[in-house]
Formats: structure tokens, sequence, C-alpha cells
């Protein structure tokens, strides 16, 4: 990883499941040496759950793990805890995202850490934060959803509150948090210490909110969920042929956009028709504005209509399913859809890396195998005798 933004960076990742890990992802595509340091039971749930093939990890487990290393330590052991203490004195950030609690019963809470190593960073996840009358409460995507506004923002306002797939809570917090470490990384080069940083998944979404708060902070007014047809009347997804489930196109239609919408669908006429002339007069004409751009739509594919509506200028996106996504050409070419070699689990397909760094390229690597390079670790990063190693094992202090 050579000439990587990150690369003198150490990140030992002890987190689990979506938040944490795809925060290390993140860095270890940015050129990170991340460890991804795992318990002797089997390490992170996410490498069985959802597996499709048995014996193989989940894509569950490798969409949020790939570019790290990979070792094994029970910290419940007095060796683990001593190889523990050797790691935290070679990284430059812990990161976790145990509820509240486990690591100082672990005997490693930040206090502990930063005695080991007063220059380490000690990211910490939580579903609620580490303070605050919730903060003993546990987590994960749709509790941090539903309590962060996100949830009730979305949906019918007939229907109960529906859940976003987007992972807001989980890939969220991760964003939030790799931005708090490399602040904190970047302050340590002023003082020379460490710091403690702290994300919560509530805290993350509430963040995310903010377009969607902007009613409640100016006006006060109820925040009404506005379904498909985005609170004006007229909806912002239209069908395209062949009809199917996923056939449609989002059309933003709102001020000028219409205009321009009406001169690339060849209805200049509608401009002149004193119904049609402002935002308010085309929402008390809801239905025959839809009825006028379905015409057109509904007579072309969704790639077709945003191919050309697209050019004038018209903020649209053809409606991609999930698969598609994984066959556009236009994302392959931007590299967020890679193929990634692994020798055991055969070539397999991975999303990319969003962030374009013009002297850093990233190459997505395999994400790591199970304990894949505990002996690696110990022996060459911790000057652990290869002798060692069994004994190691037999007494269960690494698989």
């Amino acid at each position: 990883m050579t000439g990587q933004a990150l690369t003198r960076f150490k990140i030992l990742d002890m987190s689990r499941v979506q938040a944490g890990p795809s925060c290390g992802q993140l860095l270890a595509w940015l050129g990170a040496d991340v460890i991804k340091l795992e318990d002797t039971a089997g390490g992170d749930s996410t490498r069985w759950e959802l597996a499709h093939q048995e014996g193989i990890d989940s894509v569950y487990f490798t969409i949020f793990n790939n570019n790290k290393r990979a070792i094994t330590l029970n910290l419940k052991d007095d060796k683990g805890k001593e190889l523990f203490t050797k790691l935290v004195q070679w990284a430059d950030v812990v990161l976790e995202n145990f509820s509240k609690g486990v690591m100082e019963r672990l005997g490693f809470g930040y206090g502990k850490l930063r005695e080991i190593n007063p220059r380490v960073v000690h990211a910490s996840i939580k579903g609620f934060g580490e303070y605050g009358r919730w903060s003993d409460f546990k987590s994960f995507e749709l509790a941090a959803q539903a309590s962060a506004g996100a949830m009730a923002a979305n949906g019918y306002p007939e229907l109960p509150p529906i859940p976003t797939p987007v992972g807001v809570g989980d890939s969220g917090t991760g964003l939030h948090t790799a931005v708090g470490i490399l602040a904190a990384l970047h302050q340590r080069n002023d003082t020379g210490e460490g710091q403690h940083v702290e994300v919560s998944m509530q805290d993350g979404i509430v963040n995310l909110m903010r377009y969607r708060l902007i009613r409640s902070l100016s006006v006060g007014g109820p925040n009404v969920r506005t379904g498909y047809k985005g609170g004006n009347g007229i909806p912002s997804v239209f069908h395209c042929a062949p009809g199917g489930s996923d056939d449609y196109i989002m059309i933003h239609t709102r001020g000028q956009a219409f205009e321009t919408l009406m001169v690339a669908i060849s209805r200049e006429d509608m401009l002149q028709d004193e119904r049609f002339t402002t935002d308010d007069s085309r929402e008390q004409h809801c239905d025959e504005v839809e009825e006028v751009v379905n015409a057109w739509t509904s007579q072309r594919d969704k790639f077709e209509a945003f191919e050309h509506l697209a050019p004038y200028g018209i903020w649209c996106g053809a409606v991609i399913s999930p698969e598609e996504v994984l066959t556009n050409e236009h994302l392959i070419e931007r590299e967020m859809v890679v193929t990634v070699p692994d020798s055991v689990r055969g070539d397999y397909q991975m999303i990319g890396c969003p962030i374009k760094l013009e002297k850093s390229p990233v190459e997505v690597k395999s994400a790591p195998h199970y304990s894949q390079h505990t002996d690696e670790i110990l022996t060459g990063l911790l000057g652990v005798d290869e002798d060692e190693l069994p004994e190691l094992r037999q007494r269960g202090a690494i698989v």
C-alpha cells in the first residue's frame, strides 16, 4: 500500500458486524494497516450470518472487511491480554463498537489504553453514546433509525413509519467515526497525545436528518410523511416501459425544472396554460401534471428516458434496482463494482471505494479469512517466537 494517503497509520479494529467494520474498511481502503481482532470462539458473527455457502465466509462479512489483516486473541486469557497490550502499543487507533462497559470489564477502558500508549486514539461506537439517560441501552440499525427521527420521516401519511434500507445507522456511523479518527490523528500532530473519539448511532442519524428537520426548526410544524409525492402533490417518480416493478424514473418537477422538463418532452403548450405557470398552481392540478409526464415516460424505458432528460440539466435518475447496481456500466467504470481475487472463496464481486484520491488509487483486496494473519502478526510484529505458537493455541489464547 506504499504511497497511499494513510499508509503510516495502524488501526486495531476490534469492532463487529457493520458500523465499526465499515469504518475500519474505509481507513484500510485509504492505505491504513488495519488488523481485525476477533475472539477465539468463531469471530465476527457476520462470517456465518446470511451465508449462502457452507464453509465460506458470508458476503455479509466480506462486504465490510476488505483490505484488512485478521488475528484472533482471547482477551480473557492472561497471555491474550499480554499480546493485546503489545498491539495497543503498536496501534495509532483502537476501534471498537462493544456495548457500554465491555472494554472496562475486559480491563482495557480508555484510561488503561492511554496508560499503555499515550498517543493512541480510542474510537468508540455506541448505540446511544456513553452518556445520557439512554446510554446503557443497546441498539442496531432499525432501532437507531426509529430513535433518531428517520423512520417517522419515511413512508406514507396514512400508514405506519417504515425504515429505510440504506444503512444510515451502521455505515453512516462508520463514516462519522472515520472523520473523528482522522481529526484526532491530525490533532495529535500538534499535541503528541491521543484522545477518546465517541460516536453514537442515534447522533449520526440525527446529523444526516438535517434537511428533514428544517421545517421543525423554522416553523415548528409537523413533519408529515409524504410518500412518493414529495409533499407537493406531484409525484417524484414516473412509470416507464415495460412496466416492471422497478421500471420508473425519478424527475424533479419544481421551479424552473418544470419548464425545462416541458421543453424536453415537447409539451411547451403546458407553459402557456395558467394552470401550470407556478408551483402552487401546478400543485392544484397535480393529477394533470402527473398524467402528462407519465404519458411521455411510459413510452420509454427508464434508461432511455434518463439519458434523454439529463442532458437538459434536469435532475433525474433511472430507478436502478440493487441487482442492476452490480451490472451498471457507469458504476463499473467508476470502480464502484469490482472483482476481488480470492484463492479460497473464489474470485468474487464486491463494492468499491467511493472516495477517489488522485495520488492514492484504491485496490480492493480480499477480506481476511478467520485468524488468517495471526501467526504473521505475532511473529513478525510482536516478536513472538514461532515455537510459542503451539502453546498459545493449546491454552486457547489464539486460534
